[in-house]
């Protein structure tokens, strides 16, 4: 009998006792490819040893100390190793523990930025339906996903929602990019008018959005537009890439491929590779230099944040995925991972689209292909797949309202940067096979 609350106490978990690279082992010896990296945190697999020394190294010499004292060696380490692979600009590090911290920081900072300017009035924060930008009360009060904020509406604050840049879903057939970039754009402005330019504090999207929609990129252009809007009525913009970002997309930050640079930066999943928990946000020089030169110091900490032997293990993941090129690693076989998907999906009658960028990647499953008709949501298809793909050997994760946060379901995968083709092949294989009985259980149920 376990004491641990468990996400679903219904629910009989195994048991993980190690990790050996891309595969996870319980205590029944069943190996489990890891597709999905845990939730994108695994960047480099399980059981690196050179981080695994990183943290024992850390822990020899000081295992923590209070940042109201002192800074610490590894700390300041993993801030220039983040700034130097930064553009220009972005050249402030605050560390966290977690994505939904990073979060929580990133909102705090930029209300503070604007305090400090003479700017009180502006409160509010305007972010995206289908989004996710983690679990604590002020980042969900700012995500789009409709079941996770349900429960807790009656504690969330008031914040303000617009459409997401979804293309297979909320792009017309007959309209281009460019039109359809210039009407979210748009609709971005109409909401700051509305509210009151004076009023808008911060936007915040996630540049590749992950858990709720499945690795949906935006259409070219969109974030040039969206940089536009926020520089002229004097609001922040906030990218989330605490799961896309640091390599995941094929790129170190994943803003490199839009060809913007955001005012606050949130990070974490693959900041750390799992080996520790932590998080960071990487601030441009404009918004802290307005705090320095006000009242000096950034209002907001935890205890934890900067922790040292958190910082040794996620600076130890960062050298690594430097020196071996994992980046580039991660974009060539995210190409590879892509044309698998599209070589034993394209044609599948019950999936609708294949979307992603580098080892970020996803599929959308539909009822009929023709109008894009999801399946009856209470037939939960991705928790079966998940279920089916587990008992194969495969681990990963899939969402549900994936359309509006009732209907729709999707696979996400995110393996390791350190995977190869062979695992790839393999991992597809696997998820071709969970998909098809999944959709058996479903046929079945419904005659």
């Amino acid at each position: 009998m376990t004491r641990i609350i468990h996400r679903n106490p219904r629910k009989s978990m195994p048991v993980a006792r190690e990790g050996a690279g891309c595969f996870l082992i319980d205590t029944n010896n069943r190996r489990y490819y890891d597709a999905s990296g845990g939730a994108a945190v695994s960047c480099l697999g399980h059981g690196n040893a050179e981080v695994i020394g990183a943290i024992t190294e850390q822990l020899q010499k000081l295992e923590y100390a209070h940042t109201s004292f002192f800074t610490s060696e590894p700390a300041e380490e993993l801030a220039d190793t983040l700034v130097n692979q930064s553009p220009a600009g972005l050249a402030n590090v605050y560390f966290v523990s977690g994505g939904s911290e990073a979060m929580e920081c990133a909102l705090k900072m930029a209300r503070q930025f604007h305090v400090e300017r003479g700017e009180p009035s502006r409160r509010h924060i305007i972010s995206r339906r289908q989004s996710y930008h983690g679990n604590t009360l002020g980042a969900l009060a700012i995500g789009g996903h409709v079941g996770r904020r349900a429960l807790y509406q009656p504690l969330l604050i008031d914040t303000y929602h617009v459409s997401p840049c979804f293309p297979y879903h909320e792009q017309e057939d007959n309209l281009s990019d460019e039109d359809y970039s210039t009407r979210l754009a748009q609709e971005l402005e109409d909401q700051i008018v509305k509210l009151g330019p004076d009023t808008v504090a911060a936007f915040v999207a996630e540049t590749v959005v992950g858990a709720t929609a499945g690795a949906v990129c935006a259409v070219p252009g969109y974030f040039k537009k969206i940089r536009e809007v926020c520089d002229r009525y004097g609001v922040l913009l906030v990218l989330d890439e605490v799961m896309c970002g640091l390599g995941r997309t094929g790129s170190y930050h994943a803003f490199e491929a839009e060809g913007v640079v955001p005012d606050i930066l949130t990070l974490a999943k693959g900041l750390g590779g799992g080996y520790q928990p932590i998080g960071a946000i990487i601030a441009h020089d404009r918004v802290i230099e307005a705090i320095h030169s006000g009242s000096g110091a950034f209002q907001h900490g935890h205890t934890y944040i900067g922790h040292p032997v958190a910082c040794a293990a996620a600076l130890a993941v960062q050298r690594i995925v430097q020196r071996d090129r994992l980046v580039q690693q991660s974009a060539q076989l995210g190409d590879y991972l892509h044309t698998l998907l599209v070589e034993r999906f394209g044609d599948h009658p019950h999936v609708g689209d294949i979307r992603g960028r580098g080892l970020f990647q996803a599929i959308e499953l539909v009822l009929e292909r023709d109008n894009r008709l999801p399946f009856d949501a209470q037939l939960q298809l991705h928790a079966r797949i998940k279920q089916e793909a587990h008992a194969r050997g495969l681990l990963c994760y899939p969402g549900g309202g994936t359309i509006d946060g009732i209907r729709g379901d999707h696979v996400l995968l995110a393996p390791p940067y350190i995977t190869n083709r062979a695992e790839l092949t393999d991992a597809v294989d696997i998820l071709a096979q969970a998909v098809d009985a999944s959709i058996e259980q479903v046929n079945a149920s419904i005659l």
